[in-house]
């Protein structure tokens, strides 16, 4: 756990005076270092991060088992995305977030310290232990503008030397686990992590209320291992379970546990009389896990196909929500595709501020789309590359319009998919569509050397009666690729 200390209070002409010292010369604010009464108006935002939610387990995405009330009101009063995508496990969605930039740029293509299958027919690149500090998130680059940043829950992007303090969080607490230990907490008892971060979360608001925020939530929940208290345990056993879904009551009270802590938040936002002035944006990390190692059913991402770790829809398509009033038009439904990397260049737009030229982004601006969710945007396609074995084989995948193709680096074979008439991945179209297959693989490959992707190599220990067993995590090997 880091901690950090709140900056003191002061009127807006010290802020300005911060965004001063902050801006390196030749960087970029509005053209100009902001006025007082130009901090004063920038929004505050609260960025909601969930871990491992999938795109069916919300009421307002159609779950009828799962009871999410302050996330669906969030979305009765906001914007809903049908099509909005992640990373395929947590690491890399966390680091495409924090940079703005495509997680293959630092190698960061797999959970951190990521695991081995060491008689697999591949040997997979090894993951970084750390997204390095040379990148510039969007918390330093908020706090340059006179921002106040406030960090809570899980980080996995580094461990001592490379947490959320070292990359512009002023104040951090880093949490893991859904339960948390008095040493963790300073209560006497053990606490609930979901409630134990809305609480912290809440006194951020209220103590920053006057000066502009930015805010990172990042729960744990609906992670396993799975628990919940024995109340909303019990409230879930004595539910009728649904026919086509796993229906567990230890995860569907786990979920309940995050939605009232989201709920906690919200209500810290509006009573701080900040409801107009602030972007509240809630998000997964990646796709729904379906089974744990133990086999059990834990959700279903249905109609999608696939989980977390995969590239199918189920692994990389999540829930997103997008609150503003008076700015983001309530009980809309955003159809365009989107991705967690255009998280950063949107909050840079919203608060009047240009990518510095050091670090290009990857992502592009949503800005336009919060106000109006039919507006296009100017992007070729969306890419994934997860050349790890996790819950499949290494592969990459692009989607260009409706349309998607999957190559699987063991076999060099493709998949391809409209989306438009099948979401649910079922109808391979590769061998109809020669040469929509060839034009979206060879965009694919060309993608892959500009961002400098990683891939895997032949495994001359290979031995197909042992290519599922798990070795030592890749961070422990020596790769002299990497070097």
């Amino acid at each position: 756990m880091t901690t950090g200390n709140h900056l003191p209070r002061m009127p807006h002409w010290a802020i300005t005076a911060i965004v001063a010292m902050f801006v390196s010369p030749g960087d970029s604010v509005t053209g100009n270092s902001l006025s007082a009464a130009e901090v004063g108006r920038l929004p505050n935002i609260v960025l909601l991060l969930a871990d491992d939610l999938g795109w069916a387990d919300l009421g307002c995405y159609g779950n009828k088992f799962n009871e999410t009330p302050r996330i669906d009101r969030l979305a009765g009063e906001g914007m809903r995305f049908t099509q909005f995508y992640a990373g395929p496990v947590c690491s890399p969605t966390r680091a495409n977030l924090q940079s703005g930039r495509d997680q293959a740029r630092y190698g960061i293509t797999q959970h951190i310290p990521g695991h081995r299958r060491p008689y697999a027919r591949l040997i997979d690149p090894v993951v970084p232990n750390e997204l390095p500090l040379e990148v510039e998130t969007f918390a330093e680059r908020l706090a340059a503008a006179g921002y106040v940043t406030g960090y809570f829950g899980k980080w996995h992007l580094g461990g001592e030397g490379f947490g959320p303090d070292r990359q512009g969080w002023q104040t951090a607490m880093e949490i893991k686990g859904n339960s948390l230990s008095p040493e963790v907490t300073g209560d006497q008892e053990p606490r609930r992590a979901a409630e134990f971060l809305g609480e912290k979360a809440a006194a951020f608001i209220r103590e920053n209320r006057e000066r502009p925020f930015v805010l990172q939530v990042s729960y744990q929940a609906v992670h396993i291992p799975l628990s919940t208290t024995p109340e909303l345990l019990a409230k879930y056993e004595a539910k009728a379970p649904l026919p086509d879904y796993p229906s567990l009551p230890a995860y569907a009270g786990l979920l309940e546990e995050l939605d009232r802590s989201v709920g906690v938040v919200i209500d810290a936002v509006d009573a701080a009389g900040l409801t107009n002035d602030t972007l509240i944006l809630f998000l997964s990390d990646n796709g729904g896990l379906e089974h744990e190692q133990s086999g059990r059913n834990v959700t279903s991402n249905k109609p999608l196909r696939g989980e977390k770790g995969t590239l199918y829809e189920g692994g990389i398509r999540i829930p997103a929500i997008a609150r503003r009033p008076k700015h983001v038009p309530a009980a809309s439904v955003c159809d365009i595709p989107a991705m967690t990397q255009d998280v950063y260049p949107t909050l840079l737009d919203m608060a009047g501020l240009a990518a510095a030229p050091r670090q290009p982004l990857d992502g592009v601006s949503l800005a336009g789309v919060l106000s109006n969710p039919t507006t296009t945007l100017r992007r070729e396609a969306l890419y994934w590359h997860l050349p790890h074995y996790h819950h499949d084989t290494p592969a990459g995948a692009i989607r260009r319009g409706d349309w998607k193709l999957i190559e699987h680096f063991e076999t060099g074979t493709c998949e391809l998919y409209d989306l438009s008439r099948d979401r649910a991945e079922q109808h391979d179209l590769a061998d109809q569509e020669p040469k929509k297959s060839a034009e979206l693989r060879a965009a694919f490959h060309r993608w892959r050397s500009e961002v400098g992707a990683r891939m895997p190599e032949n495994n001359p220990d290979f031995d197909p009666t042992r290519a599922d067993d798990l070795g030592k995590s890749s961070g422990s090997r020596k790769d002299a690729r990497s070097k």
